[in-house]
């Protein structure tokens, strides 16, 4: 979900690597928040060997939509679907770009 670069010793966008409590205080958000949108299925962070949750750039960023669409309004399972929705469209998008990156590379230069 973020596009910052990966600087050498850095932890990569999608590594889980806050515990609960730091996410919930970066975010914005309740600890028991956050064990909700799990149940539900809005997010899913990694999980240590015994079993803590951790959770990554990507997750906070996609906890910032999830406020985000809360105070529009949405309800949990409509931000479930719109969450999904959006998935959907950014795979699509990376996978035209691969498509289009190996199209241009085999079509000859005048």
């Amino acid at each position: 979900m973020t596009d910052l670069p990966e600087t050498p010793g850095t932890p990569g966008a999608s590594q889980g690597v806050y515990g609960i409590s730091v996410a919930a205080e970066l975010s914005g958000v309740a600890v028991q928040s956050l064990r909700l949108y799990e149940r539900h299925g809005l997010l899913s962070p990694t999980r240590s060997d015994g079993g803590t949750r951790l959770y990554s750039a990507d997750d906070l960023a996609r906890l910032r939509r999830i406020s985000e669409l809360l105070s529009a309004g949405v309800n949990l399972a409509g931000i479930a679907r719109i969450l999904d929705l959006q998935d959907d469209n950014a795979a699509l998008l990376a996978d035209k770009r691969a498509t289009s990156g190996k199209a241009a590379k085999k079509t000859p230069s005048n």
